[in-house]
């Protein structure tokens, strides 16, 4: 028996355009999953799916925005339809957005409320949602997986990054309260967990580590580089083990957790 067998396990990616979703959902596909991923924009998911076709002919996408009950159970119920069951949620939609950071020169004071409930709606609702509205599919079969997506921000005080960080942290404790939830009420057969990623050059947050005129680290950079034992940062497709592993039955007894994902940041004290 491969406990690492995942073929034909139906898969949902939230935030299956962005790059932290699209890389793993390209890499469960090469895998053999069965992988849908959903985005609330139907130009660039057409064009996700079609470029994902090179890869295997297993892949579909539905318009979904999971910040919107009604638009998860849309999508909910033409997957069902349509594949009979859910195997796997991932929880990869998520972001930041300026007015929830606080820019050197400000202070918490200066930071707009109005985009810390946005930042907060996307990355910890947009992964509350999507887990009641999919988690009960699953727990009609009293099978599946959940795998939420953490941050070193969470168990950190990483600084200018508040709104991001609250709902960070609010994901560690939520994994931990919906697997404990499903586990007593629904059985074995359905699992909770999180990995929680390291610091990985994105779009989103390139500007911030490596400076555009020269090419070298910024000092947020540096300081990261410093306080990371393995002296850099981490590559897109280094989450995919963690990841695979916990959809997989490899780790069928294991509910309840954060995976850091890390270069050892976590475990570093910085002395």
């Amino acid at each position: 028996m491969n406990l690492f067998n995942i073929k034909s396990k139906i898969v949902l990616v939230t935030g299956g355009c962005g790059v932290l979703g699209g890389g793993i959902a390209k890499y469960l596909l090469e895998e053999g999953a069965i992988v849908v991923l959903l985005h609330y924009k139907e130009k660039p998911l057409v064009e996700t799916v079609e470029g994902f076709k090179s890869i295997s002919e297993h892949v579909d996408g539905f318009v979904c925005d999971v910040t919107k009950e009604e638009s998860i159970q849309k999508a909910s119920h033409a997957i069902i339809k349509k594949y009979g069951r859910i195997d796997v949620l991932i929880n990869a939609a998520g972001g930041n957005m300026p007015g929830a950071t606080i820019a050197p020169s400000q202070t918490i004071f200066d930071v707009g409320i109005d985009d810390f409930k946005k930042v907060v709606d996307l990355n910890l609702f947009g992964s509350i949602l999507p887990s009641i509205v999919f988690g009960k599919e699953m727990a009609k079969n009293k099978s599946g997986v959940i795998l939420n997506v953490s941050s070193m921000a969470a168990q950190r005080a990483i600084t200018r990054v508040v709104g991001y960080s609250a709902s960070k942290a609010a994901i560690d404790n939520f994994t931990k309260w919906m697997s404990v939830e499903l586990a007593l009420k629904y059985g074995d057969g359905l699992r909770v967990n999180a990995i929680a990623p390291g610091f990985f050059i994105g779009n989103q947050n390139r500007d911030l580590l490596i400076d555009k005129e020269t090419g070298n680290y910024t000092d947020r950079g540096n300081t990261i580089i410093q306080n990371t034992p393995m002296k850099r940062f981490g590559e897109a497709d280094e989450l995919n083990g963690a990841v695979h592993y916990l959809c997989s039955d490899a780790s069928k007894f294991v509910t309840g957790i954060v995976v850091p994902v890390d270069g050892g940041f976590s475990a570093f004290s910085g002395v």
